[in-house]
């Protein structure tokens, strides 16, 4: 996003894998943030471009925790990327107020939603993968989805595993999405909202990353949704 890059205060490991790891930004004794990065799931996304974003989250009062996880090309792909978000935030202990999740990360998030009992107060996933099987039918980069399954052959058996479409959240959801979405089409967080019933701020105009960038209007908006009791 043009951001020049913002080291942690702190990271922890949660396991023995290098990806294994979180970054906090801002003091702990602060409400929860724990924020999953996107990237299509894929090695050479991780969470690098959220740093400023966790930063400038941090300067807003909240303790910022920033996951990493193996991802497809790094061990990562059905089912250790799933496996690991759920480790972390066993890790990090009690839910926190808000799970963020960006793009994949979003899908990811949603998904924590469904399979833990409470995995926030409440999930806040921006321009989410939130529909697989719509995603994959579309060929998102360059059919992300069935790599992250395994292959094409693997898509159909895992969907009512994977996809949120398919999975009850089970905590409040908020979702955030931009209007002119070239990466993830709004479509797919439309019909997530319709499904399930979660609140939708649409973005008039934003694209893919606008919400977390700290000077963009869209970044007040998201944080709007993540202060909200």
């Amino acid at each position: 996003m043009g951001l020049p890059p913002v080291p942690p205060d702190a990271s922890e490991r949660y396991g023995d894998h290098p990806a294994q790891v979180v970054d906090f930004y801002g003091r702990r004794a602060g409400p929860r943030v724990t924020v999953l990065h996107g990237g299509f799931w894929r090695e050479r996304y991780d969470r690098g471009y959220l740093r400023p974003f966790a930063a400038a989250l941090a300067g807003h009062g909240f303790a910022v925790e920033l996951v990493e996880y193996r991802r497809v090309g790094g061990d990562g792909g059905w089912p250790a990327t799933f496996e690991d978000v759920n480790a972390a935030l066993d890790h990090l202990g009690g839910p926190p107020k808000a799970l963020v999740g960006h793009s994949a990360g979003g899908h990811l998030a949603l998904c924590a939603a469904a399979r833990r009992e409470r995995a926030a107060d409440r999930v806040v996933a921006v321009a989410p993968v939130a529909d697989l099987s719509r995603a994959h039918d579309l060929g998102l980069s360059e059919g992300a989805v069935a790599e992250l399954l395994g292959g094409p052959e693997r898509v159909g058996p895992l969907l009512a595993e994977a996809d949120p479409m398919r999975l009850l959240p089970r905590v409040p959801v908020e979702l955030v999405h931009g209007t002119a979405d070239r990466d993830v089409p709004i479509e797919l967080s439309r019909r997530y909202a319709a499904d399930w019933g979660a609140r939708l701020h649409l973005l008039p105009g934003v694209g893919h990353y606008a919400a977390f960038h700290p000077t963009r209007p869209a970044f007040g908006v998201l944080l709007d949704v993540i202060r909200r009791p």
